[in-house]
C-alpha cells in the first residue's frame, strides 16, 4: 500500500513539474517572439517643396532645414536670349528660409524673400501641421493631409505719392502697418500610387492692401506631381489657377499695362529633383517671377508661350537642432 501511494505521489509531482515547465517554456518563447511592428508611414514626397508649391511633408521633431530658392530672368522672349545669358545675368526673386520641427506633426518657418515686381523685402512667418499621414496597405490611412498657413510682411518703404492719380497708386502705397501684410491658408492633400506621387492644394490668398478695384481675397486650386526616373533623378511639376472676377482682371490690366502685357497667367513649373548625399537639389523651370504663394498666385504676368519662363533652383540641407529624448 505504501509503495502504491509513493508511486502515485511521484506521478502527480512529475505531471505538475511537466506542466510548470511547459508554461515557463511558452512564456519564454512569447518573450522571445518579435513584437508586432507599427506600420511605417509612407513619404509621399521627399522634400518640403516642388517647384512653386509646398508639399504635404513635414520635418521630424528636432530637425532644422535651411533652404535657398532662386529664380533667374527670362530664358527667351524680349528680355531673354544671349544678351542676358538666357536669364542667368538677372535675378527675379531670391528666398532664404529656415524651417524647424517642433514635433513630428508641427513645423514652424521663417523666411526672407527679395520679392519680384512692385512689392519687395518680404518677411514670411508660418506653420505647417500634418493631420494625416499615408500608410502603405492601410485602408484607414489612404492620404497625407497637411495645413499650411503664413503671414507675409513687406518691409519696403511706403510710396506716398498720390499726384499720379488713384488708378496708378502702387501696391506699396501703405497708409497703415496692416497694409503691408498678406496671408495664405492652404490645405494640401496627397497620395502615393506606387512610385507616382500626386497632390491637390486648395488655396486661399488674402492681401490686406490692393490697387484700385483689385480683389483682396481669392481662391486658387493647385496641383503637384512627382515621377521618379531613377533612384536619384525625379521629374517634378506643379500648377496653380486663381479664380478671379472679371472686374479684378480689368483693374489689373489697367494697372500693369505699362509693365506687362496686361494679362495674368496661371503659374506652371516643371523641373527635376536630384538627390545628393546630405542635400536636396531642384532644377526649376517656371513662368513665375515671385516665389511666395502670396505673390505668384495673384501676380503672375509672364507666359511660357512668349518665352517668359526662367531657370531656377532650390537647395535644402537638414540639421539636427535637438534630439527627441523619448525616442
Amino acid at each position: 500500500m505504501r509503495k502504491l501511494c509513493l508511486l502515485l505521489f511521484v506521478c502527480i509531482g512529475s505531471s505538475a513539474f511537466a506542466q510548470e515547465d511547459t508554461a515557463v517554456t511558452k512564456l519564454m518563447a512569447s518573450m522571445d517572439e518579435p513584437k508586432t511592428k507599427t506600420k511605417a508611414a509612407t513619404p509621399v514626397f521627399y522634400s518640403q517643396k516642388l517647384i512653386n508649391a509646398n508639399t504635404v511633408e513635414v520635418l521630424r521633431k528636432g530637425i532644422l532645414e535651411f533652404k535657398v530658392v532662386h529664380n533667374f530672368g527670362d530664358i527667351a522672349g524680349d528680355n531673354g536670349g544671349a544678351k542676358s545669358f538666357y536669364g542667368l545675368d538677372n535675378a527675379t526673386d531670391v528666398k532664404i528660409a529656415f524651417q524647424a520641427g517642433l514635433s513630428d506633426k508641427l513645423n514652424v518657418f521663417l523666411s526672407r524673400t527679395r520679392g519680384g515686381g512692385n512689392l519687395s523685402q518680404l518677411i514670411e512667418m508660418g506653420i505647417k501641421y500634418q493631420f494625416l499621414k499615408q500608410i502603405e496597405n492601410d485602408p484607414a490611412h489612404p492620404l497625407s493631409v497637411t495645413l499650411f498657413a503664413n503671414n507675409v510682411i513687406s518691409a519696403m518703404r511706403a510710396d506716398t505719392d498720390t499726384s499720379i492719380g488713384q488708378l496708378k497708386v502702387k501696391e506699396n502705397h501703405f497708409t497703415k502697418f496692416s497694409d503691408r501684410m498678406s496671408q495664405v491658408v492652404q490645405l494640401m492633400i496627397a497620395r502615393k500610387f506606387g512610385k507616382l506621387s500626386l497632390q491637390l492644394s486648395p488655396t486661399y490668398v488674402h492681401t490686406n492692401y490692393v490697387v484700385l478695384n483689385d480683389q483682396k481675397s481669392l481662391f486658387a486650386l493647385g496641383g503637384g506631381v512627382r515621377v521618379p526616373l531613377s533612384k536619384k533623378f525625379i521629374l517634378i511639376a506643379d500648377y496653380f489657377h486663381a479664380f478671379r472676377s472679371k472686374e479684378s482682371e480689368a483693374a489689373l490690366a489697367a494697372q500693369y499695362a505699362n509693365y506687362y502685357d496686361a494679362k495674368r497667367y496661371d503659374a506652371f513649373g516643371i523641373g527635376f529633383e536630384i538627390l545628393t548625399p546630405g542635400h536636396m537639389f531642384h532644377l526649376n523651370f517656371t513662368n513665375t517671377t515671385n516665389i511666395l504663394e502670396n505673390r505668384f498666385i495673384p501676380r503672375t504676368y509672364t507666359s511660357w508661350g512668349k518665352g517668359q519662363y526662367r531657370w531656377g533652383f532650390t537647395i535644402a540641407r537638414e540639421f539636427v537642432l535637438f534630439r527627441d529624448k523619448k525616442k
